[in-house]
Order: C-alpha cells, then structure tokens, then sequence
C-alpha cells in the first residue's frame, strides 16, 4: 500500500534519549485524557521506574492509561513493573506472553517492535528508542537512536494503529471488556507545514508497506542515499535496488553497528560487506556507542524514521511502525545529524580491509548469514527475502 502523506504537521527530531525521554516523561505529566504506550521493552531500570510511575501518576488523576508490550522483549515486565502499574488503574496488556527460546514457530517469531505513545489523541511520539536506560554500559555514550514528536492531521492514523491494536490484543487475551474500550476524539487539526505518513507493518494488509516505501524512494534516488541501521541485512531485493542506485551514480551511504550486540545478526550482516562495497556502496561502522538507529534520507527530501530494521525480522516478521516525511528542512536536519554520527563515531570500511579479515571471521559471517537464512525458511518466509 502506498504511502498517504497528510500536510500540516508539526514534527520534531528527537536524538537519543537524552532528548526523547523528557519530552515523553513531560507529556505523560500533562495528559488530561488518554495515554497509549506501546514498546517493545519495558525495563525495569532508572528509566523504566521513571515512566512507571508517571504513567501511575496519570492514572490516579483519572487519565485513562494503556501499556501494551512485547512478551519477549519485555518478558520481566509482568513481574517487576506490571503489578504495581496495574494498582494505580493502568491497563497493561502483554502481545504475544508465551514465548520459548526453542521454538521457530512462525507466531512465536512475530513480535510487537512498534514504540509508539499516544497522548490526549493529539500529540504522539514515533521512532526505534525503548523504554530502557540509554547508557549501554558504564563509560559509553547514550545509544544512537531517534524518535519524533508528532502533532497535526498523522494523528488520526497513528491513534487508529494504537487503538486497533489494542483491540486486537485484548480480544486474543479474552479481556475484551477492559472498560469497554473506548477512546479519546482525535485532535488532528494542521499545526505545521510538514507532509508526512504514517506506515506500519504486520502480518494482514500492511505487510509491505514499510519494505515497498523504502525500495520507492531508493528507486527514485538521484543524488544520494543516507541509511543508517542498526541490524542490516537486507534481502536480494533491497541489496538490488541499493546496489542499481550506487550504479547510476547516487552516492549511497550505509552507517551500520560496530560493536557486536546480537552475536548472530552482526556477524550475518557481515557476511553482505565485499559485494556491497564492490558496486560502489560506502558503508561506515559506527563505534562511539551502540546504534540502534532506523532511520533514512534521500536526496535531501525524503527520510523516515521509525522502528523498522532492515532484517528479515522486522521486515518479515514484526509489528513495526515508521514515519515518512517529504520535507527539505527536516531532512536536512536529520541528514546533518547522521554526518556528525558518521564523522564523530564511525569509521569507514574499505573492501580491501574486508578482504583481508582472517578467513575464520569471513568463514563465521558466511554462517551466521547461512543460519539466519535457514531461520527465516523454516518459518516459512524466503525467495526474494
């Protein structure tokens, strides 16, 4: 499906959580109606408490409060956090709570990754930052990640997603009664100048879309492509369409994780370097911190951001949800963020270094990719993935 842009909205960048948690704590503490947050980790650290207990604040002043998170990626959550959220008269629903790490089950594999908040259907935040410390660890700077805070008429779509979800979620968890869920009016009247959709990804109507806007806007690059992603490993179409671009003369840029987080996804997307750098494509690994970034401009106009990797687990797998913005300003305003990230924190891959790696480090990537392919077959997803 294709992207319906909406004019007349106010957005603004937000870079790492230094700047998204408080503008989403202050939101929360001036809700008056309606809060909706839907993450895919709610931990139980200094950040976590810190939401926690704004959202219970909320709803002991009477706003109605829903927590919607992933069973897997939040699998602490319903001991630690959720009990005392519940005491306060937050709904808390858990997606998808039984889970084991032995099981390739494809519905077991179809996780929520969406972090979205909705607030008093008027404002919302949208991007890749969860609900936990943005210190990795002691010593490194914050992880490199962004959301937006979005006013005007995307809220009616975005308020849409939440709410449908949460219906969905509460039926399949036989708790459709949860105070007859109802919802806030929408507040989506223009406040801004900036054109703007609203994309998700799941397993019905939308499983594409996310995927198809990216390979659009790629296809109709001209000038430059700027990719920044923190488990990168695309499919032959994506790689195709990247590598047609990097061919016609676009210069593509592709900022990737540098330190190992998930052992097998940082090896696997490892394995597509030499061929990626051979058709021209310049990719840089990030090592000031860890990325965790999804985000992308082209051609100084069109970006997203949002909580799509490029991997077959979000783009085959996962509920995602991204922002599309067709807007100069704003992409000139992400796009000079990305440059200082690539000129502060990362280091370009040359593919004469690639070469020259020890062939135990090539032979590992080479199998890390074989497994992660293997994973996505016998689930039941492949071609031209």
């Amino acid at each position: 499906m294709k992207a319906e842009f909406l004019p007349g909205n106010r957005i603004t960048l937000l870079e790492t959580g230094n700047a998204y948690f408080p503008a989403l704590h202050e939101a929360i503490d001036a809700a008056t109606r309606e809060i909706h947050l839907e993450t895919y980790i709610f931990e139980d650290d200094n950040t976590g408490r810190l939401i926690a207990a704004a959202l219970s604040r909320a709803a002991d002043r009477g706003v109605k409060v829903r927590v919607l998170v992933d069973g897997f990626g939040a699998r602490e959550f319903p001991v630690k956090l959720m009990p005392a959220l519940e005491a306060s008269g937050v709904q808390v629903l858990v997606y998808r709570r039984k889970i084991s790490p032995l099981t390739l089950r494809r519905h077991r594999l179809r996780r929520l990754h969406r972090k979205l908040v909705v607030v008093d259907a008027r404002l919302a935040f949208v991007g890749g930052i969860n609900i936990i410390d943005d210190a990795h660890a002691p010593g490194l700077p914050p992880r490199y990640d962004y959301a937006v805070r979005v006013e005007g008429p995307l809220i009616a779509p975005i308020h849409a997603s939440v709410h449908q979800l949460w219906k969905l979620v509460a039926w399949a968890n036989f708790r459709h009664r949860l105070r007859a869920l109802t919802h806030a009016p929408v507040i989506a009247e223009p406040c801004g100048s900036v054109r703007a959709a609203f994309l998700v990804r799941d397993n019905f109507r939308h499983r594409h879309d996310i995927e198809e806007a990216y390979l659009d806007a790629i296809a109709a690059a001209k000038e430059e492509i700027v990719l920044a992603n923190a488990y990168f490993l695309p499919g032959i179409r994506f790689r195709h369409a990247l590598m047609n671009a990097a061919q016609r003369g676009v210069r593509v840029t592709i900022l990737v994780q540098g330190r190992v987080e998930y052992l097998l996804l940082h090896y696997a997307s490892q394995a597509l370097f030499d061929v990626l750098l051979g058709a021209g494509i310049h990719i840089f690994e990030y090592h000031l911190s860890f990325l965790h970034a999804k985000v992308a401009v082209v051609d100084g106009k069109w970006l997203t951001v949002g909580s799509s990797n490029i991997d077959p687990f979000s783009l085959l797998l996962a509920r995602e949800a991204n922002i599309v913005v067709s807007d100069a300003e704003f992409a000139r305003e992400l796009r000079a963020s990305l440059e200082t990230a690539i000129g502060g924190g990362a280091k370009e891959l040359k593919r004469e270094d690639w070469q020259r790696k020890p062939w135990p480090h090539r032979l590992a990537s080479w199998m890390a990719y074989g497994l992660v392919r293997l994973m996505i077959g016998i689930v039941g997803y492949g071609g031209k993935h």
